[in-house]
């Protein structure tokens, strides 16, 4: 099952949020996640916050976006005191959004621009798994207004896609990309690599069809093994190897030659893009520190250093939100010291990278060490501005350790 929420302060159940929250608001973004907690089945690794039909307790899928519209009118109520601002970036994640009718995501998207209106050039994204669409569902939704569809790819090998479950055939891959383009969509692709089982050829199989589909943006992440899951306890029983962290290491070094020469750029440790405008700019906005509500259950929130998750379970939610009430589970104030060890840790992930100037004296003094170790581009440092190496993509945690002069 997922994983269990954090332990926080208590949050009011009619959302108020604090007078502080409106200091600055008007030079921060505001997106809106849509979380659908919705699959088919649930892939042995995946720890995220979603129910297979079994699990859903009598909840039903058909009810859903009319409880996350719901949410969206609470939402305005709560911030209605705040500056007015534009939805810059709107996501829809999950879960397998597209597991629900085109219309449901229209119409959850319509209420969010009716609530606050879209910004110019917004960006509108949802995920999707290759089987969850056909080409009448993806021209649905670029009529309704998204911009931007990422799939679930994950991988190019049958033996690797078994191993995590995953349930579509890797020939599909070039066909949704084909009716996505054809519906005036933008396109990324999702990987995972390490899984165990996993060659470094195979890798490579996976990257070289992922940039055969010429994608505007490709996410590759390493396989964690979280605990509770599936994966973790055929692990434990010794029916599945552990992952190789060198043989990982090497993978993230062969899909960002590869990428690098297909013109492909790093714009943070796990994302490349064609461009700076094929970046995702929702996912920038969480490194960045702006502001976004995120509905549905389980969903995070972070609006002016107050950050907040609702309760996890489909059936608490609509609970909640028949109830009239906020269907957080908990909130904290973020204090001065939490937000800036939090901009260390995001900000130093993205090419943009953090300034030198916002680090402690101790994290100032290790910046000449992670030069010589090439860790950090000393270029951009002699400019006043900390940029990962590709060695030091490889070894961020310990990066942001140094930084933060532990």
């Amino acid at each position: 099952m997922p994983s269990a929420l954090p332990i926080a302060d208590p949050a009011p159940l009619d959302g108020a949020l604090p007078a502080s929250v409106a200091v600055g608001a008007e030079t921060r973004n505001f997106g809106v996640y849509l979380h659908v907690p919705f699959c088919r089945v649930r892939c042995g690794y995946c720890d995220f916050n979603t129910y297979t039909a079994e699990e859903l307790r009598g909840v039903s899928r058909s009810d859903y976006s009319g409880q996350a519209i719901t949410e969206v009118a609470f939402a305005t109520r709560v911030l209605g005191d705040l500056p007015q601002r534009e939805v810059s970036t709107v996501f829809f994640g999950g879960g397998t959004p597209t597991m629900l009718p085109s219309s449901d995501l229209a119409d959850m998207l319509a209420a969010v621009r009716a609530a606050w209106g879209l910004a110019p050039g917004a960006e509108v994204t949802t995920e999707a798994n290759p089987d969850s669409v056909d080409a009448a569902y993806l021209r649905r939704l670029a009529d309704a207004g998204f911009t931007r569809v990422s799939f679930g790819m994950q991988s190019a090998v049958p033996h690797v896609l078994a191993t995590l479950e995953r349930t579509h055939d890797p020939a599909r891959i070039p066909l949704v990309v084909e009716w996505a383009r054809d519906a005036g969509l933008q396109v990324s692709l999702d990987l995972i690599y390490g899984t165990p089982g996993e060659s470094l050829d195979d890798w490579a199989t996976s990257v070289d069809m992922a940039l055969a589909q010429q994608p505007d943006h490709i996410s590759a992440y390493a396989l964690i093994v979280e605990n509770g899951t599936k994966l973790a306890r055929q692990i434990r029983r010794g029916e599945i190897a552990q992952p190789d962290d060198d043989l990982q290491a090497d993978m993230y070094e062969l899909a960002d030659a590869r990428l690098g020469d297909e013109g492909f750029d790093w714009y943070e440790v796990s994302n490349w893009s064609r461009s700076e405008e094929h970046a995702s700019r929702h996912n920038l906005a969480y490194w960045q520190g702006h502001d976004w509500w995120g509905i549905g259950p389980g969903a995070h929130s972070h609006i002016g250093g107050v950050r907040w998750w609702n309760v996890k379970h489909p059936a608490a939610y609509a609970e909640r939100i028949l109830a009239g009430q906020s269907p957080a589970a908990g909130r904290e104030t973020l204090d001065d010291e939490t937000r800036r060890v939090e901009r260390v840790l995001l900000r130093s992930r993205i090419r943009e990278g953090l300034a030198v100037s916002e680090l402690e004296p101790a994290g100032r003094t290790a910046v000449a060490g992670l030069i010589a170790e090439g860790l950090v581009e000393p270029a951009e440092a002699l400019h006043g501005t900390v940029t990962l190496t590709l060695r030091g993509r490889l070894l961020a945690d310990l990066v942001v350790r140094r930084l933060l002069g532990d």
